[in-house]
């Protein structure tokens, strides 16, 4: 009786976070009030544009004033998130350059952990379906869910997002040490966020259509696939490179279709071994190199 009830109060609980649920999370609200200067320059995304690109220098090396770029990119940043931005913000994002990168995982729909399943695919489901996807093994991302879906709904509640206060540096943070060896995968085939493959569930079908509405809304969009460390050799590992090039193929279809750039960043010059704080993030010494390669890379 009462595993019952607590399965029942759990469901309650699921049922009223779809209903609080808004598609800009806290993580992302906070930083929206960058956009108040009308930036033309927008950084989007994953950890990987939240930890490497730095938007002052962009402008710097665009020879423009120093708020012409912002970074609002978040850990495991979803597209969906950043649509829900652009129509929060439809003229902000009507003149300008958006930015978003992207991961393996926000496409994988065999990786379901609640550190990095995308929240706004999760309120996408049916209760039923919430369910039968992630229980029992998964039930902590369905937590997640519950606990985010009210934080952000408190953070639309206080207007964070248009009237908070700007995050420091336009948005950008850094990674200031480096994990030890050991914790580094021996390769990326097996990585976790290449697990279970398989680019045919919810996450694939909903990001790639926000992705797809995401570029009728900006100016111009482009979707960066960033680079790895280069410890992990795509020659050497075929099981990485099958699935690599069958996500990046999924990215350029759908550009193709919807009018939108990709661009694939194998490896950025002069970015080295000991510049990487981890497989796929590097320390805060190699931004300024990651960043001029990205502003080199992009078309106007």
């Amino acid at each position: 009786m009462t595993a019952l009830i607590s399965f029942a109060t759990f469901t309650v609980l699921l049922s009223v976070a779809r209903q609080v649920h808004v598609d800009i999370p806290y993580a992302l609200a906070v930083k929206l009030p960058l956009l108040r200067s009308q930036p033309e320059l927008i950084f989007a995304g994953e950890s990987r544009t939240e930890y490497q690109v730095d938007p002052a220098l962009a402008a710097e090396i665009l020879g423009k004033p120093n708020e012409v770029a912002v970074n609002i990119a978040y850990d495991a940043g979803e597209p969906m998130a950043v649509l829900a931005a652009a129509h929060q913000y439809p003229e902000v994002f009507r003149k300008a350059h958006v930015v978003v990168s992207v991961a393996p995982f926000i496409f994988n729909e065999g990786v379901q952990s609640a550190a990095v399943y995308p929240l706004d695919v999760v309120a996408q489901l049916s209760i039923n379906e919430q369910l039968t996807t992630f229980l029992p093994l998964r039930i902590g991302t369905l937590f997640r869910f519950i606990r985010e879906a009210f934080r952000a709904r408190l953070a639309f509640d206080q207007q964070l997002a248009t009237q908070g206060p700007a995050p420091p540096a336009l948005g950008l943070s850094t990674i200031p040490t480096r994990q030890s060896d050991d914790r580094w995968p021996a390769d990326l085939g097996t990585h976790a966020y290449y697990a279970r493959w398989n680019l045919a569930g919810p996450k694939a079908r909903v990001e790639t259509a926000a992705l797809c509405e995401l570029a009728s809304k900006a100016r111009k969009l482009t979707v960066v696939a960033p680079p790895w460390a280069p410890r992990y050799s795509r020659d050497a590992d075929k099981i990485w490179q099958e699935k690599d090039d069958q996500y990046v193929a999924l990215l350029e279809n759908a550009g193709k279709r919807c009018g939108f750039e990709v661009l694939k960043i194998p490896t950025v010059p002069g970015i080295r071994e000991s510049d990487y704080a981890d497989e796929m993030h590097i320390l805060a010494s190699a931004v300024p190199k990651y960043t001029g390669y990205l502003i080199e890379s992009l078309s106007p």
